[in-house]
């Protein structure tokens, strides 16, 4: 992983692991939980959990790096309480972004902006939120750690080649775990095949490992280039929107295309519309195709 803030220039060049600091957890997470469908659980229930969360997220040490507080990974979680199940039983829908700093920049690029439709707890107002690596606690706490591992290796794979691989592992070991386990969104049968088990297993299937490659090409050598050279910045970030062509060109079902464009779609509207004509033509077209439920966004490459 590499050092994103000390010194501007050791921002890109020293590793987490080679800082001592005693403390300086990864995350830096900000949550909101909304209850709009409440009727009879008090209100204040969610109050305190949404400050358990933020603990969880925030106090706990998630890798064996030391990060300094300013490259903390920036996260961004809303949860909204769509029904209430029993007194302590509730399902929940949880949007998760993350995003990386831009070298040379103010701009923070979005790498994760993801929804987890559907899913049930059991919390009890006070309930510590205690999780494992290696057994089950909770359905609440797995899925909020398997969501911390995930945008951390989406962050780690941005920074160095399949640099994210260890917790997207770490990731696969909690869906491997859940099989046992009758809760939603963790298991290959289920209807939506875009749920946690489908992100685990494609993310660790060496047959995307082009999709690890194209995280690092498009932040590495597209992205933190702009600041020198806006032309290869975006001939970096072509060559990876090909890549993720091919991808689609496989399997145009991939859940990696899903959240990769989800994250991405407005981001690449606005590069192309500094490209030269022919770019903007080609790659308007490119994304159009591949990614037709962003369409709208994309007539701003031409203009329109």
């Amino acid at each position: 992983m590499i050092l994103r803030v000390f010194l501007l220039i050791l921002l890109f060049t020293i590793p987490h692991s080679l800082f001592t600091s005693a403390f300086a957890q990864e995350l830096k997470c900000s949550v909101k939980i909304n209850t709009p469908k409440l009727q009879s659980t008090d209100p204040k229930v969610f109050q305190t959990l949404q400050k358990a969360i933020f603990e969880f997220y925030n106090n706990r040490k998630w890798t064996e790096d030391v990060f300094d507080v300013a490259e903390k990974i920036e996260l961004n979680v809303i949860i909204n309480v769509t029904d209430e199940l029993g007194s302590d039983k509730f399902r929940l829908q949880m949007n998760i972004q993350s995003s990386r700093p831009v070298f040379n920049s103010s701009y923070n690029s979005t790498l994760l902006n993801w929804s987890d439709k559907d899913f049930v707890i059991q919390y009890v107002e006070y309930q510590p939120l205690d999780f494992s690596d290696d057994r089950y606690i909770s359905n609440l706490t797995s899925v909020l750690a398997f969501y911390a591992y995930f945008a951390i290796g989406l962050d780690y794979d941005s920074f160095s080649p399949k640099g994210g691989s260890p917790y997207f592992d770490k990731a696969k070991n909690i869906v491997t775990l859940m099989q046992n386990y009758d809760e939603e969104g963790w298991k290959p049968f289920e209807k939506n095949l875009k749920n946690r088990y489908w992100i685990s297993e494609n993310l660790s299937s060496s047959k995307n490992d082009v999709f690890h490659t194209v995280l690092y090409n498009y932040h590495r050598n597209g992205m933190d280039a702009m600041y020198q050279n806006a032309e290869n910045g975006r001939a970096a970030i072509t060559t990876s929107i090909k890549q993720i062509e091919k991808m689609y060109n496989d399997n145009p079902n991939s859940v990696l295309l899903t959240f990769f464009f989800a994250s991405k779609s407005e981001e690449l509207a606005n590069i192309y519309t500094d490209g030269t004509p022919q770019e903007r033509q080609q790659m308007s077209a490119l994304l159009n195709r591949i990614d037709p439920a962003n369409s709208k966004k994309y007539t701003k490459i031409l203009g329109k």
